[in-house]
């Protein structure tokens, strides 16, 4: 039947359909209430798909507890391409489906492998997937789906997703609104659908109460004799009330008893398999004769497989019967399901049937939420852990398994569940370490929400509790403590850094075989409780044995610290190892949900050694990890590089919007990052008023991460040029703190030239050519540019113009060679003031035609990486990589990747 009414509709899924056949991809997201006829446009779209492959799939309420049930059901309809993805993914996949043991997969690299999966199967003809009931896919299978529907580029690949309810997995994506249908093709509808008279007064009192929903309509015939419909001396019976569910339930209600009884039964077997069904009716008592009622009525078809007229009337015929049905119904269902095939299954079935506590049916469910949440399926695991808790008679396994269960309602996200379950575990009799993990549950729940100054508090408290039941877990939940706290900074309620630290020296006193996590933990805490000089040689030590004997998850888990660590010392070499080792295992991992934080770290030593191209490409790299993931997180390094860069109109704007999301988030740490490199763009300007003031904030609090120590160096010189030398002496002895015992290159570096910019001119010029040479060994070239830059306008003060001209001209070289445009400016001017013409540099021709993406994808492929690993860098598929490879081989007028160097050469960093 022609659809009605939906004209507009039509026409989007054959603008989809076209894009399809001609190699683009499209997503569309149709939502409505049940029945406004979401189901029959998909059907249309499957019929009006012609030359295109097309694959479909329904999410099923009863199968929303089963982690990826869904997406088995997608990747077993292609699971012919499965070899032509790479391995990282392929694996990632498999275990995620239960195919293969391994590590708890990442689920971003899952939705990779999915992504190039379907771009497999989408390559001769072009691919449509439709996916129908999507609110009732389970948790796992519907954030895939949405990270790929995010994700498509260049594989022929059309997603239509149907929905009644529009949550945060769909955010963002195209959408398509299913409103009710107009009275006059309502009686359009009704006609088409009618054989015999309908009185006038009936239909019209049909349409005032079906209300537009084309299901209601369809269902008057089911509903209504005929005598009802021709009309006569009075109006039939109100019974096609607009309500779907309520005509659906009347219908089963209708039949008989037994017939009603294996409805349930089809309702809640959710894979549909008929020889499970007759298995289960069996021990039920049930013969085969009793469907017939149900199959007449056009309810359900039982033949190679099961299935119900409407998803609703599957969630309908569960509930229309009693709750002792229904066990009994699970009970035949967990003793036909086979224990070792599919044990997951029948561990749920058992768990739904019996009444009251089961140690037994409890330890299975324990069992599956184990195996669910090996393969990264955490709502499932939940599910698990929280019906088992309610069948132990044992108090303390109960809150056990709760708080289990609460876990991973968060790693889920399900946190509103989560924080129910720790309020009941609350008013429990708890033991210590009970009441320790419930706090460590509270703290993921912050680090996950927007209060992630609440998580440091919360993970000090637990680490107290744990120092009597598990000194190693109190530690590592020190180390974790301190990470929270330095992140969230001068926005620390309770918890800050020193409170951390104070708390940490007392259990990592007097041990007599220190790991290197403990070693990490005992120095830092050292650094911010008893001052940078006694922590300097236990965080040394703990940087020099990190990674020994440590496995890759210890090693990943507080790699942040140790670059932390690093930095704060003064230990750039230490830190560029550390953070490509970040990266690396990050990647060997396949632990993408780690990689903004790695790439963060990464990318510092490539911003302090004036590698901005590579650093900007971190930037983008961390910018496409952050929107593959959906969140909403700020990256602070590319507020850094475009006030390094000087580009003040793009830094305010980048800082305004970031400010208040530190704010919201409770990051600290951010709001230190933003003033410190507002202070460093005032500074290239010689704004000193706005510099000393950012530079100030930024190094006012000293419980705090990131930038609060390189603020000292913009305070001392806008505070110098100010004439506010008392302010100017206090920072340079704040600075000199850690820098002097540090003795590293970098630190004596910014030291000598902090102590030339505030001496007097028989001690500046010895520091100054101090501050040259040890910046120049340590490569950090744009501190090595500011102090040319500072000498320069030093000389020139002392009337030296011939010797200030060598010093700026090095400064100006550094400085347009980098990129840092407002510092080259000043150089440039101090060059016309002692008499010399600065010449701008003549702009490197660039290829403006290029994006922003061509340029990344060549200059990843112009590094040696495969599509395969430039698509998994930048959160594509390895056609779409191979797509816009294309394009900029046309653009640059090359045909292979050999060419790419010399093309790419001299092409500005975005």
């Amino acid at each position: 039947m022609e659809l009605v009414g939906r004209r507009d509709e039509c026409r989007e899924i054959d603008d989809l359909l076209a894009a399809v056949r001609s190699g683009e991809s499209r997503v569309l997201v149709v939502c409505g209430e049940a029945g406004i006829g979401k189901t029959a446009l998909l059907d249309e779209a499957a019929d009006r798909a012609t030359g295109c492959r097309v694959v479909r799939i329904a999410g099923i309420e009863s199968e929303m507890e089963f982690a990826f049930s869904a997406l088995h059901r997608l990747c077993a309809t292609i699971s012919d391409q499965m070899s032509r993805i790479v391995a990282p993914q392929r694996d990632a996949l498999c275990t995620a489906l239960g195919e293969r043991d391994g590590p708890t997969p990442d689920p971003f690299l899952v939705g990779l492998a999915v992504l190039n999966l379907l771009s497999e199967a989408a390559q001769h003809r072009g691919l449509v997937l439709l996916v129908d009931d999507q609110q009732w896919l389970d948790q796992a299978s519907s954030r895939i789906m949405g990270f790929v529907a995010r994700r498509l580029g260049a594989e022929s690949l059309g997603i239509v997703l149907a929905t009644r309810n529009f949550g945060e997995d769909l955010r963002d994506l195209p959408t398509l609104p299913l409103g009710r249908l107009r009275d006059d093709d309502s009686r359009t509808l009704l006609s088409a659908v009618l054989d015999g008279p309908l009185d006038a007064r009936v239909r019209d009192r049909i349409i005032a109460e079906a209300r537009g929903n084309p299901l209601a309509l369809l269902e008057v015939p089911r509903t209504l004799s005929s005598a009802d419909l021709a009309g006569g001396f009075g109006l039939p019976p109100a019974t096609f009330t607009h309500s779907l569910e309520g005509n659906f339930r009347r219908q089963i209600e209708s039949l008989p008893p037994a017939t009603r009884r294996l409805l349930a039964l089809a309702a809640a077997e959710p894979a549909g398999d008929p020889a499970l069904l007759w298995s289960a009716a069996d021990v039920l008592g049930l013969d085969p004769d009793v469907a017939e009622p149900a199959m007449d009525a056009g309810l359900v078809e039982i033949g190679t497989r099961v299935r119900f007229r409407h998803p609703l009337i599957r969630s309908t015929a569960y509930r229309c019967v009693p709750l002792s049905d229904r066990r009994r119904i699970h009970g035949a269902l967990a003793r036909v399901t086979d224990a070792a095939a599919d044990p997951d299954s029948r561990a749920w079935h058992l768990g739904q049937a019996v009444v009251g506590p089961d140690e037994e049916v409890a330890g299975e469910l324990e069992r599956s939420a184990g195996r669910a949440q090996a393969r990264g399926g955490f709502s499932a695991a939940a599910a698990f852990l929280e019906r088992a808790s309610t069948l132990t008679l044992d108090s303390a396994r109960r809150c056990d398994l709760a708080i289990a269960a609460a876990s991973a309602m968060v790693q889920a996200g399900q946190l509103d569940r989560a924080r129910d379950l720790l309020t009941a575990a609350d008013n429990a009799p708890l033991s210590g370490l009970q009441r320790a993990r419930v706090d460590l549950v509270r703290a993921q729940l912050a680090s996950i929400g927007n209060h992630g100054n609440d998580a440091a508090p919360l993970l000090l408290c637990a680490a107290r509790r744990l120092e009597t039941v598990d000194a190693a877990l109190a530690r590592e939940t020190y180390l974790d403590a301190l990470a929270a706290a330095l992140f969230a900074g001068r926005l620390a309620v309770d918890g800050g850094v020193v409170e951390v630290s104070e708390a940490a020296r007392a259990v990592t006193r007097g041990l007599r075989s220190p790991r290197a996590c403990d070693l990490l933990l005992d120095g830092i805490a050292t650094l911010y409780d008893d001052g940078f000089g006694e922590g300097l040689p236990t965080v040394a030590e703990a940087l020099r044995v990190y990674g020994r004997g440590m496995s890759p998850e210890e090693e990943l888990r507080w790699m942040v610290l140790a670059c932390f660590a690093s930095a704060r010392i003064w230990d750039m070499d230490r830190h560029i190892s550390l953070s490509a080792r970040f990266v690396q295992l990050v990647r060997d991992a396949g632990a993408v949900s780690h990689l903004p934080l790695a790439l963060s770290c990464r990318f510092l030593p490539l911003l302090f050694t004036g590698k901005f191209d590579e650093a900007a490409r971190t930037t983008e790299e961390m910018r496409a990890a952050i929107d593959a993931m959906g969140k909403n997180l700020t990256p602070y390094s590319e507020i850094a590089l475009t006030a390094w860069r000087g580009r003040h109109a793009e830094l305010e704007a980048l800082s305004a919007e970031a400010r208040l999301d530190a704010h919201r988030r409770g990051e600290g740490h951010g709001l230190t990052v933003i003033a410190w490199a507002k202070a460093v763009a005032a500074n290239s300007r010689c704004d000193y008023r706005a510099a000393r003031e950012a530079a100030a904030y930024a190094a006012s609090y000293r419980g705090d991460g990131g930038a609060s120590w390189w603020a000292l160096t913009e305070l001392v010189e806008a505070a110098t040029r100010l004439g506010e030398t008392a302010v100017a002496s206090a920072a340079l002895d704040r600075l000199a703190e850690s820098t002097t015992p540090s003795g590293t290159d970098w630190s004596l570096g910014v030291e000598a030239r902090s102590r030339a910019v505030t001496s007097g001119d028989d001690a500046a010029e010895s520091a100054y050519v101090e501050a040259v040479d040890r910046l120049a060994r340590a490569g950090l070239r744009p501190d090595l540019g500011r102090a040319h830059l500072l000498y320069g306008e030093w000389l020139r003060r002392q009337r030296r113009r011939v010797d200030a001209r060598a010093q700026l001209r090095a400064a100006l070289d550094l400085f347009e060679s980098i990129g840092m445009e407002a510092f080259a400016e000043r150089a440039r001017r101090e060059l016309l003031a002692t008499g010399e013409k600065a010449r701008r540099r003549s702009a490197r021709p660039s290829v403006a035609e290029l994006t922003a993406q061509e340029v990344q994808i060549a200059r990843l492929a112009r590094d040696g990486l495969s599509n395969p690993e430039i698509g998994a860098r930048l959160f594509i598929s390895a056609h779409t990589v191979k797509y816009h490879l294309g394009k900029v081989f046309a653009k640059l007028g090359i045909r292979s990747r050999s060419q790419l160097d010399g093309a790419l050469r001299d092409i500005h960093a975005r």
